[in-house]
């Protein structure tokens, strides 16, 4: 049987929601389709234990469900965000399906056919919510690594007790390798971290977030064009942490804390793991990174004659005293684990249109597709940064709510 709606909405994360409500709110009739059975799924099952939001509360703004607690310059834990989104779901009645995957989305008489795994819809409207995060990266090389080495993708690391005895390795320098990496070796366990080109970012400068000055310099509203190239939409989060109230992270303070710097992991065999010479490479993009949003933001408050206290950012060299190594054994190393945090794989691949660049991306002016009625959401660069985040995800979901029910 195929069921009947105005607009079906594949996705209910914070996208999904937040177009759900727009729509909910002017009465058009809208079904969200969402395959986990509870909401606030990526925040729930995707984390680990002690993950905080690297955002500022402030800048948490679903539409209806704005931040309002006290304290609007801490970072939400993981069972905060988890509990926001219950009662954001309870206080709208939205009209979610959990348990319900959609397969495949197709053109059909002036609208779209939506299967999923248990029954078919007719849709005019099509809102693929679905988010960036489909399937975490772990590269071909991994099956090469020796048998008995644990492997864990980091959206299900846990905590240090979960993982076997022994050093870990962390693949990947981003947000969330830097933050396990810290955790890791908190907690007294030896780290080898493989790093890569990811910017770094000041926790706070100058008595404000970093949020806060890259939101007012307009660093979250650049659009592809601005970029250097269109592979650099997909590039890590820079390195910041929002735990324990919020810190930096810096991979100088790592190596002088203890924690064995690489380069990039290049390859594994006959036992081994390869690694690129580019160590110090990648920490001096990490420097010049964070190097340039404190001049952005210094010339912006000066340019604006405001009253931030001028602030001297400490400098770290440690990390070039690290050697290049070029190859690690790991049973010498006694490495019980690797932790893949080289981010995420999109697949779109259920809609069944000519609707993707050659990365695979989808090809929208601000979410609309040249297909009427078809739009993505949720996403950054659509047709900014800004679009990809809680801090934009409801200025996104508004503007598409108005050309589907521009008069309901």
């Amino acid at each position: 049987m195929t069921r009947r709606v105005q607009t079906l909405i594949v996705g209910g994360g914070q996208a999904g929601l937040a177009i759900s409500y727009y729509l909910s709110q002017q009465d058009h009739e809208n079904i969200v389709l969402e395959k986990a059975r509870q909401p606030g799924s990526a925040w729930r099952n995707d984390r680990w234990d002690s993950f905080t939001l690297n955002t500022p509360n402030w800048s948490f703004k679903m539409p209806g469900g704005e931040y309002a607690g006290a304290d609007p310059d801490g970072f939400m834990p993981r069972a905060e965000v988890v509990r926001t989104f219950e009662s954001y779901l309870d206080r709208y009645r939205l009209p979610v399906q959990f348990g319900v995957q959609a397969t495949s989305v197709e053109a059909s008489n002036g609208g779209y056919l939506v299967k999923t795994d248990s029954e078919s819809y007719k849709a005019k409207n099509v809102v693929i919510a679905t988010g960036l995060y489909q399937q975490a990266k772990i590269p071909d090389l991994g099956a090469r690594i020796p048998a008995d080495i644990v492997q864990i993708p980091a959206g299900k690391y846990r905590n240090p007790a979960a993982l076997p005895p022994g050093a870990v390795l962390v693949a990947g320098s981003a947000q969330t390798g830097c933050q396990i990496a810290e955790e890791l070796y908190r907690s007294g366990r030896t780290v080898y971290l493989c790093t890569g080109r990811c910017g770094r970012a000041p926790r706070r400068y100058r008595g404000r977030d970093a949020m806060y000055w890259l939101d007012r310099v307009g660093y979250f509203n650049r659009t592809p064009a601005q970029l250097p190239s269109l592979q650099a939409r997909f590039a890590g989060n820079p390195q910041l942490s929002g735990n324990d109230g919020g810190h930096d992270l810096n991979l100088h303070q790592f190596a002088r804390d203890g924690v064995r710097l690489l380069g990039r992991l290049a390859d594994a065999r006959d036992g081994k793991i390869y690694l690129a010479p580019d160590l110090h490479a990648n920490l001096a993009w990490a420097d010049q990174i964070e190097a340039n949003i404190v001049k952005m933001t210094d010339d912006y408050i000066a340019e604006n004659g405001l009253d931030a206290p001028a602030e001297t950012r400490p400098t770290l060299r440690d990390g070039f005293e690290s050697p290049i190594l070029s190859e690690l054994d790991p049973q010498d190393a006694g490495i019980g684990a690797v932790i893949w945090a080289m981010g995420h794989r999109f697949d779109f691949s259920l809609v069944r249109l000519p609707v993707l660049d050659e990365a695979n991306f989808p090809i929208t002016e601000g979410g609309a597709t040249r297909f009427p009625g078809l739009y993505f959401l949720g996403m950054p660069w659509m047709p900014s940064q800004r679009t990809g985040l809680l801090l934009g995800v409801g200025e996104a979901a508004a503007r598409i709510a108005g050309w589907i029910a521009p008069g309901d």
